[in-house]
């Protein structure tokens, strides 16, 4: 009778998978975390919009569209700009044009990189130096899209405390359209017959806003 013993053919399991289970567990802890931080996020998305504010609203233009700013010259000078009935984020009717009121019309986008470094200087700007008396800043929110940066315009603006009021244009910018825009962000001066007297395309500094306030105005040299 043999004494020998039968030696043991049982190994251990490789070590990829002993570790499987944990795996699983990491990666299911890794797509609750997930779940939980679109929850709060959307939540977060949701709450930025107060009830009854919408960031694009019905418009309506009448008169004939500003043609294009041109490089040296700009052919819209002296031209009646469109008249445009809408309304701000939360219902307040806003018009440009047809009113008589002289005013300087600024056209701002929310994703525009352009727009987020004007907003806050100029924002900055007419804290210590606000509109003239007899010259309105109105401000056109245009090209609102919820999937571009920066969103919702309704929240950036107020956030960066900028004043006078703001006409949220629709959703195919049609106000924008109307009066001719290349380019963001966008100024356009109108005197008190209603007619263009001076348009900048792009970042301005502080006096040059000053100087479409004042052509605005009629007192500019």
């Amino acid at each position: 009778m043999s004494n020998a013993r039968t030696k043991s053919t049982h190994r251990p399991p490789p070590a990829s998978r002993r570790r499987a289970p944990w795996l699983w567990i990491a990666l299911g802890a890794v797509v609750v975390l997930a779940a939980v931080v679109a929850v709060f996020a959307s939540r977060e998305s949701e709450s930025t919009t107060a009830a009854g504010v919408e960031e694009t609203r019905s418009v309506e233009v009448t008169g004939t569209a500003l043609a294009p700013l041109a490089d040296g010259t700009d052919p819209a000078l002296g031209q009646p700009v469109p008249v445009v009935r809408g309304a701000s984020f939360d219902g307040t009717p806003v018009a440009i044009g047809g009113s008589g009121e002289r005013m300087v019309v600024a056209f701002v986008a929310h994703w525009c990189p352009h727009c987020q470094l004007e907003v806050p200087l100029l924002s900055a700007h007419l804290a210590d130096n606000p509109m003239p008396a007899g010259v309105d800043l109105v401000t056109v929110a245009t090209s609102t899209t919820a999937t571009r940066p920066n969103y919702p315009p309704s929240a950036w603006l107020e956030r960066e405390a900028w004043p006078g009021q703001v006409l949220a244009d629709d959703d195919d910018g049609t106000t924008a359209q109307a009066f001719g825009l290349t380019g963001l962000p966008h100024f356009v001066a109108v005197d008190a017959a209603g007619e263009v007297v001076g348009r900048m395309s792009g970042e301005i500094t502080t006096e040059q806003f000053d100087q479409l306030t004042a052509l605005a105005l009629g007192t500019a040299e």
